[in-house]
Formats: C-alpha cells, structure tokens, sequence
C-alpha cells in the first residue's frame, strides 16, 4: 500500500512545478540583455553535398558538385525528445573567423540552438582575398545554406521548421536573398528558413519579383560604415516588405564588423555604389552598364566599375555587439522560441 501525500505537501510541490515550468519558458532563448554564455561544446564536421552554381540560371544544371564546408555546433540539452532549433551562420569577405562565427556559434549553443557555420570559401579553392570574391558567388553560398537546411531537418534533434539563416556583410547579402520566393523555388520549394538575419550586408541587389517567403528579416548596419548605403538598404527593406516580410531595421554607432575583429583598420575597397537587378529567369546585371554577370571575367569587370576606392573602416565595439546581441534577441526569441511552443 502506497502512502498518500499530505494535501499541504501536494499544494506545496503543485506550486514549485508551476514555478519551475515557468522558470523554464521564461528563460528559453537568448539572453535579451544581450550578455551571451558560451558553451564548451566539442564541433562535428557533417558531410554535406553542395554544389558551385555561378548564378541561379546555374542552380541543377551545370553547376557542379562540391562538399559543403560546415562545422555543426550541437545545441546544449537537444535531443529527440526536446528538439532545439537552430541557425546557420554565412561569413563575411574575410571568411570564417573564431572571433566572430565561432563565438557567435559557442553562445547560441549555450543558449539551446545548434549552430551551423558554413565556410564558403573552405569549400572553392579561390586563392587570394580578391580572387575568391571574384570566382565564389552569392549563389554559391546559398548552395551551401540550404543543403545544410536539409541536413539539418533530417537530425532528430532539429526542429526543421526553427531554422534562421544569419550572414555577415557577404553573407548577409546572402541571407536576404534567400529571403525571395524565387530563390526558394529555385533551390528547395519545400525548405525555406525560418527567418533571416544581414549583419552589415550591402544593399546592392534588387530582384525584379520582390515576392518573398514571408518569413521575418532582421537588418543590422553601423551609421559609420561607409559600405552600407541607408537609403538603398531602406529601399531594398521596402521591396521586401511589399513582398511580404516584415522588416526589421536595428541601427547602431559603429564601424563595420563591429563583431569580429580585434583591430581597427580601413578596409581599400567598398561596394555600396554597385547596383544589380536580379531578373526573374535568374540572371544578374549591372543596373548601369546593363552588363550581365555570367562568369569570373564579367564578375571583376563589373565591380571594377562599381567599386569605391575610398575604402572603409571595420573595427570592433563590444559595447555594440551587446547592443546588437539584444536586437537580435528580440527579433529570433518570438521565431525560435515561440510562447505558445513549437
């Protein structure tokens, strides 16, 4: 015969279970303070297959087949019981750097979300710095960014339908293309992300059909960056919204890559005057030159003409990636860690 509890100790064990259950959905998410944990988390590389279309006319065609490279950084406490959501990290011009992808994929971690961090240039021997950006596209990466999706969707672990693309100025430009129906199709109609996130991505590009996913867009860019060009990217955050995603816009007192790096220095070369139009069979062209973007020759051309030789600056401020840490918060903890459960 068991013995039954005491009514004044069940109402006492009732009241800590709500607590604790409280406790528990109040603190699921990123800090919104901004001030991040990291974890020590031990990284896996997945074998992903990807591919290298030069533009989206290449995409299941010519394009040919490359391994993606991508470190997985495994959410803390996700299982198959409790899948976590997760977010796939695009790197800049400079590549992948534990400053910047690294920390951010150790702090999401300790946070209860996988990170992915796809290097783009690891996975094309491009060579030199200005080498790679001529012969490694934006495509290219969106290659990798949605077959890593699939990878993901496929690990129990994963809510599929919790997934956010996050980029940083190249790879940002990237994750609002992603953003676009046309893309989407293009790559994977059944597989599109969650939400999609440009630290410091240059508005260069707009696409002739504006129709998006809907998924929500978080734009962040520095009022000292003179690679970002605020009145383009308010008009490319118009296209957007008339496409059908809300847009979010966090502006701050910074350089560019206020996030990353451990020094300050003036960047020789910027491209917020290049402007492209994105047509809806695919192609990319020049919106000056009318010159179509078909290969490396054409690519350098192209930014030759449209590149400013003024350069800019890129340095670091802890105290604005605090700040930008909060508005990132505010915008994935409704998308990831909705309150009424996934």
């Amino acid at each position: 015969m068991t013995r039954s509890t005491p009514p004044r100790r069940l109402a006492a064990l009732s009241i800590l279970a709500v607590f604790a259950a409280t406790a528990t959905v109040s603190a699921a998410g990123l800090a919104p303070d901004g001030r991040w944990p990291s974890a020590d988390v031990t990284p896996m590389r997945p074998d992903i297959a990807s591919a290298s279309p030069f533009t989206l006319t290449d995409v299941g065609g010519a394009a040919a087949p490359i391994a993606a490279n991508v470190t997985y950084y495994p959410a803390d406490g996700a299982s198959a019981e409790n899948p976590a959501p997760a977010v796939i990290l695009l790197h800049g011009a400079g590549g992948v750097s534990q400053r910047r992808e690294g920390r951010y994929a150790r702090e999401f971690a300790a946070q209860g979300i996988a990170t992915a961090v796809i290097d783009v240039f690891g996975a094309r021997e491009g060579g030199g710095f200005v080498e790679r950006l001529m012969k490694t596209t934006e495509a290219m990466a969106l290659s990798d960014a949605f077959a890593t999706l699939d990878w993901l969707a496929d690990r129990p672990e994963i809510d599929a339908d919790r997934v956010a693309l996050i980029g940083f100025s190249y790879g940002g430009m990237s994750s609002i293309y992603a953003a676009y129906r046309q893309v989407v199709d293009t790559y994977r109609p059944d597989n599109a992300f969650a939400a999609h996130v440009a630290f410091y991505g240059p508005c260069i590009a707009r696409f002739e059909d504006a129709t998006t996913t809907g998924a929500p867009i978080l734009m962040l860019w520095g009022d000292q960056d003179e690679i970002m060009d605020s009145e383009a990217c308010e008009t490319l955050a118009g296209d957007l919204r008339n496409g059908g995603s809300a847009v979010t816009i966090a502006r701050f007192d910074a350089r560019h890559r206020w996030d990353g790096t451990g020094r300050s220095w003036r960047a020789p070369v910027h491209i917020a005057d290049c402007r492209f139009r994105v047509g809806r069979d695919g192609t990319v062209s020049d919106e000056r030159t009318m010159l179509m973007m078909t290969d490396p020759a054409m690519r350098a051309a192209i930014l030759a003409f449209c590149s400013n030789r003024d350069g800019y600056l890129i340095g670091s401020d802890e105290t604005v990636r605090v700040q930008s840490n909060a508005a990132l918060a505010a915008f994935l903890n409704p998308v990831l860690f909705p309150p009424d459960g996934p």
